[in-house]
C-alpha cells in the first residue's frame, strides 16, 4: 500500500480523486546515536521533491550543535531542540516524527509530551521505550 494512502487514511484502490491536490505533510526526522539532522539529507531531498515540508533538528551535542556534551546530563536537555520546535508548531498543525535508532526515545517522549501534535509516529530501526521505564539513559545506551 502506498504510503500516501496510508496516511489519508484511504483503502480504496481506485484513483476518482484525479483533480485532488495530493495533501502534504511535515516531517520531523530525528536522527540516531552520533548522527545528526544531516544523516537524512537523502530522504530530506525526496520528501521535499515530493512537495513535503521537511525538518531535519541537531539534538543538543549532535550534528552543528556547539553543545559540550559535559554540560547536558538529562535526556529532557538532549531532547530540548525537539520539545522546543514542537511546542513552537501553532494550534491544529500535525508533524509525521520519524525517528532513527536511538532517535526513537526521542519520538517516544514527543508523542506522548505533544500527542495533540502528532498525525503519525514512525520508528525506522529505532527504540521504542515505554514511558514510565525507570531505566536511565546510561543504561538505555548502554544496552
Amino acid at each position: 500500500m502506498e504510503i500516501r494512502k496510508i496516511m489519508s487514511g484511504s483503502n480504496s484502490n481506485d484513483n476518482n480523486n484525479n483533480n485532488k491536490e495530493e495533501q502534504q505533510f511535515h516531517f520531523v526526522l530525528i536522527h540516531g546515536a552520533g548522527h545528526g539532522g544531516w544523516c537524512w539529507y537523502k530522504i530530506r531531498t525526496l520528501l521535499e521533491a515530493a512537495g513535503h515540508k521537511v525538518t531535519c533538528l541537531d539534538l543538543k551535542c549532535s550534528g552543528i550543535d556547539p553543545t559540550d556534551f559535559n554540560t547536558v546530563f538529562t535526556f529532557a536537555d538532549y531532547n530540548q531542540p525537539l520539545t522546543s520546535f514542537i511546542s513552537s508548531l501553532p494550534p491544529n498543525h500535525k508533524v509525521i516524527v520519524v525517528g532513527h535508532s536511538a532517535g526513537g526515545k526521542s519520538v517516544t517522549d514527543v508523542i506522548h509530551k505533544f500527542a495533540d501534535k502528532v498525525h503519525i509516529a514512525i520508528y525506522v530501526a529505532a527504540i521504542m521505550i515505554n514511558i514510565g521505564n525507570s531505566s536511565s539513559t546510561n543504561e538505555y545506551l548502554s544496552n
